[in-house]
């Protein structure tokens, strides 16, 4: 049996490799990256390496042939551009005769109304018009996306949020990885998982980030029109402040609020605690 991970330079699907080393043996495990370079490390260590490209499909072909299950980690940029790629690289899969495909999405993808939505509910429909066996992982949020709130609180500045009380299912890359291997590495045909830590509001999280730090972290709350001035004054890039604001639209509307005890059923534990998970991310950025 043999098992690829698409993007498997990225930071999430470096830990994904990762995780399967653990229980994979190494010749039944290949990756499909843009650049082969960058993974010349996995390469060294037994990994078999092969160049694949989401905006050039005749790489896919090559990248996922005598492939038996396939992790397909969605790519980034825009719905429109990440709905073609992943429609050339679902093609590809079909074509390669692949006979699972796992998926990360996005929380409650099917009726979700969060901006990233129509990517992952568009792929996860290409694939099931395949007929090949599936798994959604629908991952909430990563709680490695607060790094740059979280080091903005270390220079000593509030937590800005224009969210309100809408609640987030924070868990680490790590979670989220470590559930993702576990699919890949052998059943799961036909599943949905919804991927989520335990429920918390901005001002819950800003609390639990107090508590890792020893000191109090107030919360700032203001408009998304305040929101993306704030970032804009913080010296985030112009292209991105428009993500940023829809990402705090979206938790206020509650896009995120998906309450799910599936981090156990893969793992056999829940999601990291939020404050072990603060204390690594600090740790990390300090």
């Amino acid at each position: 049996m043999k098992l690829l991970v698409t993007g498997a330079t990225g930071k999430l699907g470096r830990k994904i490799v990762e995780a399967l080393l653990k229980t994979v043996p190494t010749n039944q495990l290949a990756v499909s990256v843009r650049n082969p370079e960058k993974a010349a490390d996995l390469q060294a260590r037994g990994v078999e390496v092969r160049q694949g490209d989401f905006d050039k499909p005749e790489t896919l072909d090559h990248a996922f042939r005598g492939i038996d299950r396939l992790l397909m980690i969605s790519a980034d940029g825009d719905n429109e551009t990440r709905i073609r790629q992943h429609g050339d690289a679902v093609a590809a899969a079909e074509r390669a005769g692949v006979k699972f495909i796992a998926y990360t999405s996005i929380a409650n993808a099917k009726e979700s109304t969060n901006f990233l939505s129509p990517t992952h509910k568009a792929t996860e429909e290409m694939i099931l018009n395949t007929g090949i066996a599936y798994s959604f992982l629908r991952n909430n949020w990563y709680l490695e996306n607060e790094a740059s709130s979280i080091q903005a609180v270390l220079a000593g500045a509030p937590w800005v949020t224009s969210a309100e009380n809408g609640k987030v299912g924070w868990a680490l890359q790590q979670d989220y990885a470590e559930a993702a291997a576990t699919v890949l590495a052998g059943g799961h045909e036909n599943t949905i998982y919804e991927l989520s830590g335990k429920l918390l509001t901005q001002d819950e999280l800003a609390s639990a980030l107090s508590a890792v730090l020893g000191k109090d972290v107030p919360v700032e709350r203001v408009t998304d029109t305040a929101y993306g001035d704030i970032m804009k004054a913080a010296g985030v890039p112009d292209f991105l402040i428009p993500m940023l604001v829809n990402i705090q639209k979206d938790i206020r509307e509650g896009t995120l609020e998906i309450e799910s005890n599936d981090f156990e059923k893969l793992l056999g534990r829940p999601a990291t605690p939020v404050r072990e998970g603060l204390s690594q991310i600090v740790e990390s950025i300090s």
